[in-house]
């Protein structure tokens, strides 16, 4: 079990830290918890729960005006240009041990989170005071630059601020300015639940203040092992392709699935900003182009795998017969 923001207090008191405490109702976004800390002196924070194609995770803790650009912000870190990605939920409750609007950098108290990366907005170090959640989203805190070097100094951290805006030119002669912050290992991702819910009674939430995190499992559990590409709606030997692609109901969840992590990438606040009353048609129009390729590959399969299953059905049905 993680720190709970009893405990965290009590360590920000050890550490003898400034911070002041404010108690208000649990809130998921910026704009909410504006409502409550919004004119008190302080910059409001989000938080982006990111990980890598290794499964390397990354805590991104910024102003709440600072525009994140992940395509950038992969290529500076080295990662290419679509190597992030929001982390699985499920790694918040295993690995940062935090529930959904609870992502900070406070978070790293846990021993659990000893491999996560932390990059902080310079932008930080121009406020007096800035404003996180101390593990719960029903309390906010505030506190300066120096009170929160002192906490991530206690856990052996050396913080770093990073320009998130900047959109430096990466090449040959010119590597990632920001390489050194990819951390060294990997960590073991949780496998999502056996039984997946409905989309009706699913736990999706977006979430754009404290913390933004995918709802989706990480990529090796849903990928499937049979190459469309290869199959040309034949059964392939050798390959056996997990169970659920055959199902209907598991198929349907697949796609859901891709679906639901695709919205989370459009939607934000800069789009919301950006497109107001037009943001569902270019969302809508977004979504359409980017999962065509992606649900007609994931359709072959589906329908490889089933005539897969089908030949098998038919050779256990009918033992002496031959094809």
């Amino acid at each position: 079990m993680g720190f709970t923001k009893e405990q965290l207090l009590a360590r920000l008191q050890e550490l003898k830290i400034d911070y002041s405490k404010y108690e208000h109702p649990v809130v998921l976004t910026v704009e909410a918890q504006a409502k409550y800390v919004g004119n008190l002196e302080g910059a409001l924070s989000k938080n982006l729960f990111l990980k890598d194609k290794k499964n390397r995770l990354y805590i991104v803790s910024a102003l709440s005006d600072t525009k994140v650009d992940l395509k950038v912000l992969s290529a500076r870190l080295g990662l290419g240009k679509g190597g992030l990605r929001m982390a699985p939920e499920e790694a918040l409750g295993e690995i940062l041990q935090v529930p959904l609007g609870c992502v900070t950098p406070f978070a790293l108290v846990n021993e659990s989170a000893r491999l996560v990366s932390l990059l902080l907005d310079q932008g930080f170090k121009r406020q007096e005071r800035c404003f996180f959640h101390p593990l719960s989203n029903d309390t906010s805190i505030s506190l300066n630059v120096s009170g929160l070097d002192t906490f991530l100094k206690s856990l052996g951290r050396d913080p770093t601020y990073v320009d998130l805006e900047a959109n430096p030119t990466i090449g040959k002669d010119q590597p990632p300015d920001l390489g050194y912050l990819v951390p060294v290992d990997s960590v073991v991702l949780p496998n999502p639940p056996e039984s997946l819910t409905s989309s009706t009674g699913s736990s999706e939430k977006y979430t754009t203040s404290a913390d933004v995190v995918s709802t989706k499992s990480s990529d090796k559990v849903s990928k499937p092992s049979v190459n469309p590409q290869n199959a040309k709606n034949k059964p392939v030997k050798g390959v056996n392709p997990p169970c659920y692609i055959a199902n209907v109901n598991r198929f349907v969840e697949e796609i859901l699935d891709k679906t639901s992590a695709l919205l989370l990438t459009e939607i934000s606040e800069e789009s919301i900003k950006q497109h107001g009353e037009q943001l569902g048609t270019v969302v809508s129009n977004n979504v359409k182009s980017r999962l065509i390729s992606e649900l007609n590959s994931t359709t072959t399969t589906f329908k490889n795998a089933a005539y897969t299953e089908g030949f098998h059905a038919g050779v256990q049905h009918h033992p002496k017969r031959t094809y």
